[in-house]
């Protein structure tokens, strides 16, 4: 949907055939990827009928570069096992990371932000408070999630806190499979509700332009999930897959 609206991340589809297809996979275009390293630049995700087929297509070189880091992202069983596989037959290194998905059944049925503290509004995140969230991120804390998390808040719906003298205390982002992401509150903050109005602002965005509402949650995440089911999200029977794929380090020259 945002390939068809703009293109704000510069996605492309690849499939194994066409018109009849056993597996989808998205991923950004050559241009996009200047750095052999950034895995957050380099963001793909796939959907299949077929897992033979999808690992067909995994193994393509003309599909995806096995010379480059990047991410891969999915819903569906044997996605990792398959990547893990063609990961260890190649000498490259996977580091899995799984999550509970969860999304809102009904996102028309979000009621409206209710803040519990006077001293807190609703403020525009713009790239001046990159750093911040770069900071606070489990994922980030380089140059190469900088940019990443610049390009979220300057391209897909979000949503921050201020408190009175306009900074910045608690956020939601979404990513270019519109999946809401690194949502976080400062410790000070914690308590009053700050997560759920933000998160429930991001969703109501998301909603309006068309996409479902949903995310990807650590199950040690305790606070999280609590936050999100709060809004109406509901735990699905699918593991969030996020799979980072890095070749090996002596090919890092």
């Amino acid at each position: 949907m945002h390939i068809k609206h703009g293109n704000p991340a510069q996605h492309e589809v690849v499939v194994d055939s066409w018109p009849e297809f056993k597996v989808v996979l998205t991923r950004p275009c050559k241009e996009v990827v200047q750095d052999k390293w950034d895995y957050y630049a380099n963001l793909h995700a796939a959907f299949y009928w077929d897992i033979d087929a999808c690992r067909a297509l995994l193994e393509n070189v003309g599909a995806i570069d096995w010379g480059k880091a990047f991410q891969l992202q999915g819903l569906q069983d044997g996605l990792y096992e398959t990547t893990k596989s063609i990961a260890e037959a190649r000498g490259v290194h996977l580091e899995p990371y799984c999550y509970l998905t969860l999304m809102h059944p009904d996102p028309s049925t979000l009621s409206p932000s209710g803040l519990r503290s006077e001293h807190l509004c609703f403020g525009t995140l713009n790239p001046s408070h990159t750093t911040l969230l770069n900071e606070t991120w489990y994922f980030g804390g380089n140059s190469q999630s900088l940019r990443y998390l610049d390009s979220l808040i300057r391209n897909f719906p979000k949503a921050c806190l201020v408190d009175k003298e306009g900074q910045v205390v608690s956020w939601c982002l979404s990513d270019p499979y519109a999946a809401m992401t690194h949502g976080y509150t400062l410790p000070q903050y914690r308590g009053q509700g700050c997560s759920g109005n933000v998160v429930r602002r991001t969703a109501e965005q998301l909603h309006a332009r068309g996409f479902p509402v949903y995310c990807g949650v650590s199950s040690k995440n305790h606070h999280s999930k609590k936050a999100v089911q709060k809004q109406g999200l509901h735990v699905l029977p699918w593991t969030y897959y996020m799979l980072i794929v890095t070749p090996a380090p002596n090919l890092k020259k």
